[in-house]
């Protein structure tokens, strides 16, 4: 197997890298300090075609599929993970349920507009009594005849704040799915939406996280997505891209920080030499290589396993979980080279040793992959 990239996806690749060290990396402090990524920046990835660049050019988008998707993100992680989740939440898991699972008319009417960056997506799945034990929602969807009465609400959405259209996970109340979960297309604009309390936080600061207060929300029965009472394997489907492209995120940032690390350390003189010739900064430095590496090989080849059609549920968890760990032990290491110029603002370091932390969290944690991992190496598959 030739593991390299097309002529396309290299141009991919080339043109989000040109846009980072242009566009994105002289903006991304600002974007943290701010909290918020500036709307210009925003078209800029629409017009690219950055915000539909997995999807098909019929729905919009640019037909690079989950490779091109990881392509793109790991750049952009190179430079601002707040935007990195900006996307991913946008397109990995925002929209991709609606092409996975929509009818031809759900995807004319929200994937199109989704992909060509007119409208933002998000995906409204957390509640205060669903975290890690996340398919239990306590939000109702109750039949109304020719709607849905939406009551509850939702935490810890990323893009909550400004978002057009929400990929929403919601209990059925009464008829032949009661308690079971369904998803819903909710528009922004519905009655009894809205937008609550927007959380700080320490890191992915730029990437604005709210809370969502659904009140006797009505919605369409057409905007029922996939079959009433299958939510659990609509979410499913869609964390596995989300946890890809969170994973390419994270490569991205930690080839950043090497780069950043072996740059720093050929400059530093301390003990009247390098700091890139004493063989404890050496071993960081090749440690730090070694697991960029492993993320690289195992991001790519699922990816491509994915593009092929196969499931990628056990591989997207490994994925999700070795290069959210690993990106943490790489930044952290990164930041010791540093030293107390690493603590300090004055350099990038800081502010990815923050975003960095929230991949263990999101999406996730660390001790859900495990358990995915496990559930499919006792029950599911081949070893």
């Amino acid at each position: 197997m030739e593991w390299t990239f097309t002529e396309e996806q290299q141009m991919l690749k080339d043109m989000v890298k040109k846009f980072v060290d242009n566009e994105l990396r002289p903006v991304a402090a600002k974007i943290d300090e701010e909290k918020k990524i500036p709307k210009e920046l925003i078209a800029q990835m629409a017009e690219l075609g950055f915000l539909g660049i997995a999807f098909p050019p019929e729905y919009g988008g640019a037909g690079m599929g989950e490779t091109g998707y990881c392509i793109m993100q790991t750049e952009i992680g190179r430079a601002c993970a707040s935007t990195a989740t900006f996307i991913g939440a946008h397109q990995s898991i925002g929209s991709s349920g609606i092409y996975m699972f929509g009818t031809e008319e759900q995807k004319q009417k929200y994937l199109v507009p989704l992909a060509e960056g007119k409208k933002i997506g998000a995906y409204a799945l957390t509640e205060t009594s669903a975290g890690s034990d996340a398919y239990k929602p306590q939000t109702t969807a109750e039949d109304k005849g020719d709607h849905y009465l939406v009551n509850g609400g939702k935490i810890f959405i990323t893009n909550g704040s400004f978002a057009d259209i929400f990929t929403t996970f919601v209990k059925m109340v009464g008829g032949p799915n009661d308690g079971k979960m369904s998803v819903l297309i909710v528009e922004k604009d519905y009655e009894g939406f809205k937008v609550g309390k927007i959380e700080e936080k320490m890191g992915i600061r730029g990437s604005e996280t709210s809370e969502l207060i659904f009140e006797d929300m009505k919605v369409p029965k057409e905007n029922l997505l996939g079959r009433e009472g299958r939510g659990l394997l609509v979410g499913m489907k869609v964390l596995n891209t989300g946890r890809l492209g969170l994973g390419a995120a994270a490569l991205g940032a930690a080839q950043e920080s090497l780069k950043l690390s072996t740059a720093y350390a050929k400059e530093r003189v301390q003990f009247g030499k390098k700091l890139s010739q004493h063989q404890g900064i050496q071993w960081m430095l090749a440690n730090m290589s070694m697991e960029i590496f492993n993320m690289e090989s195992i991001l790519y080849r699922t990816a491509w396993m994915y593009d092929q059609g196969q499931n990628v549920t056990r591989e997207s968890s490994i994925v999700k979980l070795y290069c959210s760990e690993a990106l943490d032990r790489i930044v952290d290491d990164a930041l010791q080279i540093f030293g107390g110029y690493g603590f300090t603002c004055e350099f990038p370091i800081e502010r990815m040793y923050r975003d960095s932390r929230i991949n263990r969290i999101f999406e996730g944690t660390s001790e859900i992959q495990k358990m995915i991992i496990a559930r499919d190496v006792l029950h599911a598959r081949d070893l």
